[in-house]
């Protein structure tokens, strides 16, 4: 299967090619999300890019401590006031990059990781605090909840000995909850294989919340709403590496899950177009060829027989 990445390409390669070839850019985009993003030069001059952002759980992201991360990854670049109609900005001044060729690429992918780095605040708050919590040796974190998009979100609570992490998702199309039915089932079936035993125990229930959320006000329990548990272990996270590809790993799940149904229906589709084309083919050398036989009439007229 393929795994999505968890960085911007439009905002990697836009912000190479300017590096290479300064000049004017004003360009909108959306990212899987629904997050909108607007890179564009500044009046003052070409070499100043200034990178906007625009999520819908902004408040809650900043509740749990978004602005830190994105200060503690972007410093000075981090904009005290935002663009208009947007919730955060970056101003890159294509005049200070790093000089290292290695450096620069580095850069470039930590601006291209701008939605990810965002995202990653209450995840990292997480982590913390099941470290806390395991020092104390009992108890549970507050339950973070993360509306990223329309009628679906991210829970992610903390306790002793796990963080836990609860999807919400919404199958639009009755083959949609099939297909991710079957996906889901191969997560759980796929973990009793000996070599990926170490990773993160996945759960999934269909219209009826996970206990860990089912107090909530305003939660879906309709047929079309599935609700997937991802059990984080210490050992997924003490890593700051391993916490960072978790984190990179977890937050896509959404869009990997949805990408991958689409891919399979579109797979199907064309099998199924494929083998019509092949029926047809046979239905068309099973037809019999009608011999026809003429006969004139004494009066020289034509008359044909089948």
């Amino acid at each position: 299967m393929i795994l999505l990445e968890p960085h911007n390409v439009i905002i990697q390669t836009t912000l190479a090619d300017k590096i290479l070839k300064p000049s004017s850019v004003d360009v909108q985009f959306v990212d899987y999300d629904g997050v909108r993003f607007h890179l564009s030069t500044t009046p003052e001059r070409k070499t100043l890019l200034l990178l906007s952002m625009h999520i819908r759980c902004w408040d809650e992201l900043v509740q749990y401590g978004a602005l830190d991360v994105l200060r503690r990854e972007y410093g000075s670049l981090l904009q005290p006031q935002s663009e208009p109609d947007y919730n955060v900005s970056l101003a890159i001044d294509l005049e200070q990059l790093p000089a290292s060729n290695e450096d620069r690429e580095s850069f470039i992918m930590s601006v291209a990781l701008f939605k990810r780095n965002a995202l990653a605040a209450p995840f990292e708050h997480a982590f913390t605090s099941q470290k806390g919590l395991d020092s104390a040796g009992a108890g549970t974190g507050d339950l973070m909840q993360i509306h990223y998009r329309d009628e679906e979100a991210i829970y992610i609570q903390a306790s002793h000995d796990r963080v836990t992490v609860i999807f919400s998702t919404v199958f639009r199309d009755e083959t949609d909850r099939i297909y991710g039915k079957v996906f889901l089932q191969e997560f759980v079936d796929a973990r009793r294989q000996p070599s990926i035993q170490t990773a993160p125990q996945v759960l999934y229930s269909n219209r009826d919340p996970p206990l860990e959320i089912r107090h909530l006000p305003n939660l879906r329990n309709t047929d079309d709403t599935g609700y997937v548990t991802f059990v984080l272990f210490p050992r997924h996270f003490t890593n700051p590496a391993t916490a960072s590809a978790t984190i990179s790993h977890i937050q896509l799940f959404r869009d990997y899950l949805h990408y991958h149904i689409k891919c399979s229906k579109a797979y199907m589709h064309s099998r199924m177009r494929h083998r019509v084309a092949e029926f047809q083919k046979v239905l068309n050398r099973a037809k019999t060829e009608v011999a026809t036989t003429e006969k004139k009439t004494a009066s020289g007229r034509t008359l044909v027989s089948r």
